[in-house]
């Protein structure tokens, strides 16, 4: 018998391929992924039948499996004391909570805003709403005015719970005429009465019925391009988070594990990564807000093991001074979105963390991505798809081609949408019907039916607008490109403000570069203007011609940004994530840029070699035509 062919040699030599087939293909991730979702729908199946499909049953069973463990450890928002819960009793707060808003006259399927810091009681009372068929309202606790007016109104709740901020309660009273039918409750007046109601479950009818389709929660976008808009969260969602560790879907699969949480809670992000390890037995790590300050003192103190982030989170983080409890604590993964390529590796390599788990997926939940990262072969990638995954999603995650000035679907001779090479990248259409499901926005159908466009690559087919641009590589590596809007044309280019801003970004100094493009008199498309943050240990002698030198040798010439302005601090919305809006809106018009901050431009009207103050008279000098571009 020849060696080659013996039957251990053959064992040996199916082994190897097997091994190298699925190192190349990534064959056993993609089918624990594609099994665990199968196990999820069986298991929510199961769950319809016997009518147990609220969240409320996974906290039922966590404390039915082990009461006396630690459910929750929690930094008080007012004595910023260290508060401890048990699983027993989380349950007991809960059911109190669940009585309480009974006697407020809350019934099965009503919602109760929520205006509150993230908190222990913010959990009991979200799953008190759950023990009794009901939901809450995750209203921004920034919100004033109008918006706040807006997001009341549309929620449609008759109760809103606030927690007893000043700032907070006068923002409230602000608006109080405007929203008349609703009752105000302040939880520092209402809480001493809550532990005179039954710590026992509500009647179990009040659970009985709910559907898949029923509110989890509701949510809202974050509003920077007008009024935010509700996207409800269904139980069906729910359910999935908190099977995910039995199903092999969720990121934490070690048990036992601890999960900090500082990002809101009225915010997707923070508000399901926390219920969902939670419903997971996992212990839950709550601070009332991010802060750079005080969050390694919590990951230490609270011994977390896990920790969700957003947006710049990390770079802030990362442009702290070092401190010996950079690795003094039990961090060994991460969670969250918008972890920019140039501080990726950075942030790993300082803190010591061990796995960068991306995710990218929106309020409205339909293009969902996933990066557990622990080398630098998936690093900076925001998903990441094998042979099967790319299969499986080939005509359903499809990249087309936008005009970047009107925002519409470019199309061929024939009408029909123009595909794009997932190499090259564009927006990613979702095809309808899908595996998961755009409830709509709350109350607002036309914003709902602009999410979708029709007859895309043939007669009456359907498919959901993502809005976001992505691209993927041949090994099945997703990388954000840009959000559409932020994309702009100059010289007759597209210019991707993510690749200018990470480009930007590795520059020595620069802790934040909000890119976006900006109109000009006499001028078609937009100019490429960057808002940066500098390190103000450096500020005084920062070095402009070696960041034009540093542009012009990693972008291509129609990208380089013909406007630097220095900004006071980072531009960032509520929940950490770059705000662009009021910076495009001020352009570079001497009198709408904030007085504290300086802009500059390439001198020589761009031909230069360093950038220079841009002036009143070069503002003018543009506008009478005098200086071009």
């Amino acid at each position: 018998m020849d060696l080659l062919t013996s039957p251990p040699a053959v064992t040996a030599i199916s082994i190897l391929g097997a091994l190298y087939l699925d190192a190349k293909l990534h064959l056993r991730k993609d089918l624990r992924w594609i099994l665990g979702r199968k196990r999820i729908r069986s298991a929510f199946e199961k769950a319809v039948k016997q009518d147990r499909v609220s969240p409320y049953w996974f906290i039922v069973d966590n404390a039915a499996r082990d009461p006396s463990r630690e459910a929750i450890w929690a930094r008080n928002p007012w004595t910023s004391a260290a508060e401890s819960y048990t699983w027993q009793e989380v349950l007991e707060r809960s059911n109190q909570y669940g009585h309480f808003f009974l006697s407020q006259g809350i019934k099965k399927g009503g919602l109760v805003a929520f205006f509150m810091l993230n908190s222990a009681d913010f959990v009991f009372a979200w799953i008190g709403l759950w023990s009794i068929g009901a939901a809450p309202a995750m209203i921004n606790y920034h919100l004033t005015g109008q918006a706040l007016v807006h997001c009341l109104r549309i929620s449609g709740a008759e109760i809103v719970l606030m927690d007893g901020d000043e700032a907070a309660v006068r923002r409230m009273e602000d608006v109080k005429s405007d929203v008349p039918h609703l009752k105000y409750l302040i939880l520092r007046d209402a809480k001493p009465g809550l532990e005179g109601f039954s710590s026992d479950a509500p009647q179990e009818e009040l659970r009985k019925g709910v559907q898949g389709g029923d509110p989890m929660a509701l949510f809202y976008t974050s509003g920077t391009t007008g009024m935010p808009k509700g996207c409800m969260l269904p139980m069906v969602a729910a359910f999935a988070h908190g099977y995910g560790s039995v199903s092999g879907t969720n990121p934490v699969q070690k048990q036992n594990e601890r999960y900090y949480v500082c990002m809101p809670y009225y915010h997707g992000t923070g508000g399901i990564n926390a219920m969902a390890q939670l419903m997971a037995n996992n212990t839950l790590l709550i601070a009332p807000k991010f802060s750079v300050s005080s969050f390694w003192t919590d990951i230490a103190q609270s011994r977390a093991t896990w920790f969700v982030y957003v947006g710049e989170t990390l770079r802030y983080l990362l442009s702290a001074p070092p401190s010996p409890l950079d690795r003094t604590h039990l961090v060994h993964s991460i969670y969250g979105n918008g972890l920019r390529p140039d501080i990726w590796n950075q942030f790993k390599s300082r803190f010591g963390v061990d796995q960068v788990f991306e995710f990218f997926n929106s309020t409205e939940g339909m293009l969902s991505l996933d990066n557990p990262s622990c080398n630098d072969y998936t690093a900076c990638a925001v998903g990441h798809h094998g042979w099967l995954q790319r299969r499986k999603y080939h005509d359903y995650y499809v990249p087309v081609a936008v005009d970047p000035e009107t925002g519409e679907l470019m199309r061929d001779k024939k009408g029909w949408a123009i595909r794009t090479p997932y190499e090259v990248g564009g927006e990613i259409l979702v095809r309808v019907p899908f595996e998961r499901t755009f409830p709509g926005y709350w109350k607002n159908p036309e914003a709902t039916e602009a999410k979708f466009v029709k007859d895309v690559f043939r007669k009456g087919d359907c498919f959901y607008r993502t809005g976001d641009a992505l691209t993927r590589d041949k090994e099945g590596r997703w990388f954000f490109l840009d959000r559409l809007g932020d994309t702009f044309r100059w010289k007759g280019e597209n210019v991707s403000t993510a690749e200018v801003s990470e480009v930007l970004g590795q520059y020595p100094g620069v802790l934040d570069a909000n890119v976006y493009g900006v109109e000009l008199p006499g001028h078609d498309g937009k100019a490429g203007t960057a808002a940066i943050y500098v390190d103000p240990a450096i500020k005084k002698g920062f070095n402009h011609q070696e960041l034009l030198r540093h542009a012009r040798t990693h972008l291509p010439k129609y990208a380089v940004p013909l406007f630097i302005r220095h900004v006071e601090a980072p531009s960032a919305t509520h929940n950490n994530k770059q705000n662009k809006a009021p910076l495009k809106k001020e352009g570079v018009h001497p009198d709408r840029v904030a007085p504290g901050d300086k802009v500059f431009w390439i001198e020589r009207q761009g031909k230069g070699a360093t950038y220079v103050p841009f002036m009143r008279q070069d503002w003018e000098d543009l506008h009478a035509g005098k200086a071009k571009l």
